[in-house]
């Protein structure tokens, strides 16, 4: 027993490498696996004395489970090594929150840990656009995945079993499948590319922004300016009642009703909505002709 905490203590003591993937998990590998009774007793003085050699010691002997895990998300093109390190941070954060007396062997508790971070991480880069953003999506996403490798597209009955399943709605499963389908694209075509025509088909081609165009601006500032001058030219060739009538119930903020100006004028508001549609009919002639 002596003999093995020494050895444990000397391989803990040597610095893990950080410059090749394959001896980090070499080395990983290599360290001990703790028995319960050694887990109780450093998670014990991690918890009451703030131990931060007990915290390393806890962390480092698991470190192995972290690249098994890791290893397991290598098919969404993402480096290992990337996985191994934010799935360590999981491990740490599991390691800080292990309830010694909890009746459960770290390795357990600190899996959801380890997962909920390279979760993240992937979510995070697997697409320059995020794929997966409300709770369901993201529940989607890692189960979807496996079982279109499986399956390939989807019928709707294996639609609404997955998503019978997984508790969401079957057009969320069709929508996540569609992203999991696409592909991302520049948003323009690199300058490198022979194809001409592929120009055409690049989101800059049929997204661009004319609004600030020079010429769509004075061409939009012109017809405005020549659409208020024949309102302004219609309105003055009402009577004044009429105008009044179009002024109070279109072109001010506060607009009067038909029962308001019905008052004023001593009249119904049936005839004040027909002198108003009449007065309408000869503005619209007037600008029109």
């Amino acid at each position: 027993m002596t003999q093995a905490l020494v050895t444990r203590n000397q391989t803990l003591a040597l610095p893990l490498p950080t410059g090749n993937l394959d001896q980090y998990i070499q080395a990983a590998f290599s360290i001990p696996v703790l028995t319960a009774e050694e887990e109780h007793s450093l998670a014990l003085r991690l918890q009451n004395d703030g131990d931060l050699d007990a915290a390393r010691e806890l962390v480092m002997s698991h470190l192995r489970f972290v690249v098994r895990i890791a290893r397991g998300y290598s098919g969404y093109g993402l480096a290992l090594g990337d996985l191994v390190q934010e799935g360590n941070i999981g491990l740490m954060k599991a390691v800080k929150r292990f309830d010694p007396d909890a009746g459960v062997r770290l390795v357990s508790y600190a899996v959801h840990w380890v997962r909920a971070e390279i979760h993240e991480f992937v979510l995070r880069n697997w697409r320059i656009v995020k794929v997966a953003t409300t709770k369901a999506q993201r529940k989607l996403f890692f189960n979807l995945r496996s079982k279109k490798q499986r399956l390939g597209w989807l019928n709707q009955d294996e639609v609404n079993s997955v998503a019978e399943d997984l508790g969401v709605k079957p057009e969320v499963v069709l929508e996540m499948e569609s992203r999991l389908s696409g592909q991302d694209i520049g948003f323009d075509l690199t300058a490198a590319d022979e194809d001409e025509d592929a120009h055409h088909f690049a989101p800059a081609a049929y997204l661009s922004d004319e609004s600030n165009d020079p010429a769509l601006t004075v061409e939009r500032d012109d017809w405005n300016s020549d659409a208020s001058s024949s309102l302004s030219t219609a309105l003055e060739q009402l009577d004044d009642r009429s105008r009044t009538i179009l002024e109070e119930r279109w072109l001010t903020d506060n607009k009067s009703t038909l029962h308001d100006l019905a008052a004023r004028y001593a009249v119904s508001a049936e005839r004040i909505r027909q002198l108003e549609k009449n007065a309408i009919n000869k503005l619209k002639k007037t600008m029109t002709a």
